[in-house]
């Protein structure tokens, strides 16, 4: 299975097509399990975001039938080295390490779609640090939707069930200490509940 993630999807991007990178299977973090904050990091960042499961295998999707490929919906966190990231770009390598490590995302549970409304351009969803809302956003801001997103990555994946989407961070951004408790919601619900060590 495969963890795609989209950048810059919230904002005034004025990006002609989704930027696209991968995280592998060894980041997902589930059960509300705690993250600890790595060794080879001082800068560790939360991106909290929609993440949807796909269920069809794909290849070549048109965006008028991308709706096919998926019917649940959660909420997760990309967790970012941020410092690494920094470095990496400033010297024009790769930032794989910075996303990908394990544990570096954690996913709630996926629930139906059809119980939050059935529009998945319509996801209201926020992520609170000790009972303060840091981020807060809805799914019909994003610059790419869903559908959009899932056509244009069938272009160069073949997407199978399982592939786990993740579909962007609005603002907000920021560090995580050890100590703090993240609350992930999504229409109202709590989906995520976890404590970073």
């Amino acid at each position: 299975m495969k963890i795609i993630c989209i950048d810059n999807n919230y904002g005034s991007s004025a990006l002609a097509c989704p930027t696209i990178f991968l995280k592998p299977e060894t980041a997902l973090l589930k059960d509300n399990k705690p993250v600890y904050i790595p060794d080879f990091t001082e800068s560790l960042e939360y991106e909290v975001e929609v993440t949807i499961r796909i269920n069809r295998l794909g290849k070549g999707i048109a965006e008028k039938f991308a709706n096919r490929y998926y019917a649940e919906v959660g909420l997760g966190i990309d967790f970012t080295a941020r410092d690494m990231q920094m470095e990496a770009c400033s010297s024009g390598e790769p930032w794989d390490l910075c996303k990908g490590f394990d544990c570096s995302a954690p996913i709630s549970k996926f629930i139906p779609l059809t119980d939050l409304g059935g529009d998945v351009q319509n996801l209201d969803f926020r992520l609170d640090i000790d009972g303060k809302t840091v981020q807060s956003g809805n799914t019909k801001d994003m610059i790419f939707s869903v559908d959009k997103i899932i056509s244009y990555i069938s272009r160069f994946y073949t997407i199978k069930i399982g592939d786990i989407l993740f579909t962007g961070t609005p603002s907000g951004v920021g560090a995580v200490s050890i100590g703090n408790h993240l609350e992930g919601w999504l229409c109202g619900r709590k989906m995520l509940d976890f404590y970073i060590k």
